[in-house]
């Protein structure tokens, strides 16, 4: 790489660094919240497997997997919220499929499924970080129409619940 170039790429690097707003994460929580946490997450696992198998219909998709973490892990956090949970997920489900039911199942496809939905959650404000790799999830396993209702509305609208319960139990433990 020339040496101009290398040095434009590291000062982009650097500013980039410099204009960031990350934030560090809070303190750690209380060992009891962890717990809380830890159970919420394992019984809302437990429960949308059990759901699943009882009703014959699918609920669990990988990527709800990365929401458990958020709703249980930080409530509340915007990308917790039920716009995002539910917007989200249904959005980039509807997105992945719309890619490639009509453009097809080659990669490029799959990426541009992606960074469309990204682009689609930041303009409506339904950024969920897990949902963004529904496309991806799509594109591996090639579902109809029905993956929308089925794992995603209906996934997502549970996790909805149980983040609710959780919520009522977590603010009775602090």
């Amino acid at each position: 790489m020339p040496a101009s170039l290398l040095f434009y790429a590291e000062s982009m690097l650097f500013k980039s660094k410099s204009r960031t707003s990350a934030v560090a994460l809070s303190t750690r929580p209380s060992i009891l919240a962890i717990l809380v946490a830890w159970l919420a997450s394992s019984l809302s696992i437990a429960c949308m497997a059990y759901l699943s198998q009882v009703s014959d219909q699918p609920l669990v998709l990988g990527s709800f997997g990365a929401s458990c973490v958020l709703l249980f892990g930080f409530p509340d956090a915007v990308f917790s919220q039920p716009p995002n949970l539910i917007g989200g997920h249904v959005l980039c489900s509807l997105i992945g499929l719309g890619f490639l039911k009509f453009l097809g199942p080659d990669w490029w496809c799959m990426a541009l499924a992606v960074g469309t939905a990204l682009a689609a959650m930041l303009a409506t404000r339904t950024v969920h970080p897990p949902a963004g790799s529904n496309p991806v999830i799509i594109f591996l396993t090639q579902p109809d129409w029905q993956f929308l209702w089925f794992p995603t509305l209906s996934g997502a609208l549970v996790w909805l619940c149980l983040s609710r319960i959780y919520l009522k139990i977590a603010l009775k433990a602090h």
